[in-house]
């Protein structure tokens, strides 16, 4: 039997596996599945490589409550059990990685993200008018021009992010902020943090990403 099956794997991330980076934590999902013993279906060629992929990356110590995982798998005989496949791979991962939802989608389904919100927590002394200020300046500009570094070796070009930002709102003392993805890309959590003058040091918690929005194609 050469059919396939199509693995959907929702999850949260965080503590130290946060700071794992996009590549690492793909290998951290495939080593799991060789120790639970889980048939990985492979690329042809020279180089084969499990299908295995995170659609949408996350940045280096951001904490995730919805992550997805898409793997195929060979199938078997038997019908596919979406429990004993979660517990399996489950007790495979390391602490911080937290498996919500397994199941199964059609084969030929393909997942591009949408949109994402992200949870800054400001810590009580950091959040003043100066930073509400400038949280209305940010959405109050047509443009917003920042410098993206775009390779390894440092060079970088100028880029608009206004589009990307879909709202930000406050809760409290948390920030939540909503980017629109596209395939002209996103903002990223760096540029948030710069365009609001925030410093690391002044967040009461690690940056969340708490939910995503997916299309199916």
């Amino acid at each position: 039997m050469n059919e396939t099956i199509l693995i959907l794997v929702k999850f949260k991330i965080g503590g130290n596996l946060r700071f794992l980076s996009h590549a690492e934590t793909v290998n951290v999902f495939q080593r799991a599945c060789v120790r639970a013993d889980i048939e990985l279906q492979y690329s042809q060629g020279f180089n084969p490589r499990p299908k295995l992929s995170l659609p949408l990356p996350r940045s280096v110590a951001v904490e995730s409550d919805d992550e997805l995982l898409c793997l195929k798998i060979k199938a078997t005989a038997e019908p596919f059990d979406a429990e004993a496949f979660k517990t399996r791979l489950c007790d495979q991962l390391p602490e911080g990685c937290e498996l919500l939802s397994v199941k199964v989608a059609k084969e030929k389904v393909s997942f591009q993200p949408n949109a994402a919100t992200y949870v800054f927590a400001v810590q009580q002394g950091h959040f003043d008018e100066g930073l509400s200020s400038r949280i209305k300046g940010v959405l109050a500009s047509k443009n917003l021009n920042l410098q993206r570094q775009i390779d390894e070796k440092g060079n970088s070009r100028n880029i608009d992010v206004r589009g990307f930002l879909k709202s930000i709102e406050l809760d409290g003392n948390n920030i939540i902020v909503e980017c629109e993805i596209s395939s002209a890309g996103s903002i990223r959590v760096n540029e948030i943090l710069e365009l609001l003058k925030l410093d690391v040091e002044k967040l009461a918690a690690p940056v969340k990403r708490t939910d995503v929005q997916w299309q199916k194609k």
